[in-house]
């Protein structure tokens, strides 16, 4: 990718529980301009959901989001990000209980760090959660997509399964 194109796009790695209601609320936000669902965070290579929703690989169901940040800039994303989960609630989003529905940021550079760990510290300031964060902001490593029929599952499976929903918060830039 060219340094032109690093300034037309940029890519950020989100884990918040299930990947499908995440997607969908992540695809919506304008300047997002694709979207894929997958494993990361572990040590299993080449990740399948067979062996993710057994919470033994160590990887979390995870979003890829690429992005345009002349539309929507990272720290926004994440504002974004705290307000369609819980990020109190180690390995637990609703129903969804393991390591594979952790809250977690995996960032691809020190400006994303700086910029996540700035972001959870607002957001644990404004008191929105009742309870301290817990997300992870780690070091990105490997991203395996998810098989065809997760991508984009809200849209192929109406009234699908989601735990996710844009809450109202006090949250802000």
């Amino acid at each position: 990718m060219s340094t032109t194109d690093n300034l037309k796009q940029q890519t950020a790695y989100l884990a918040g529980g299930c990947f499908w209601g995440m997607e969908e609320l992540v695809r919506a936000i304008p300047g997002v301009l694709a979207t894929e669902v997958g494993y990361t965070g572990g040590d299993t290579p080449n990740a399948v959901y067979e062996q993710v929703k057994t919470g033994r690989t160590g990887h979390a169901e995870s979003l890829k989001i690429v992005f345009d940040p002349q539309q929507v800039g990272y720290r926004h994303l994440l504002f974004e990000f705290f307000r369609m989960h819980n990020p109190t609630t180690p390995n637990r989003q609703g129903n969804d209980i393991g390591t594979q529905y952790r809250s977690a940021i995996f960032h691809l550079d020190e400006e994303q760090k700086h910029t996540a760990e700035e972001v959870i510290k607002t957001v644990d300031a404004s008191g929105d959660w009742g309870a301290k964060v817990v997300t992870e902001v780690v070091p990105f490593r490997e991203f395996y997509r998810a098989e065809e029929y997760h991508q984009k599952y809200l849209v192929k499976n109406h009234g699908g399964y989601t735990c996710h929903y844009i809450r109202r918060m006090k949250l802000g830039e």
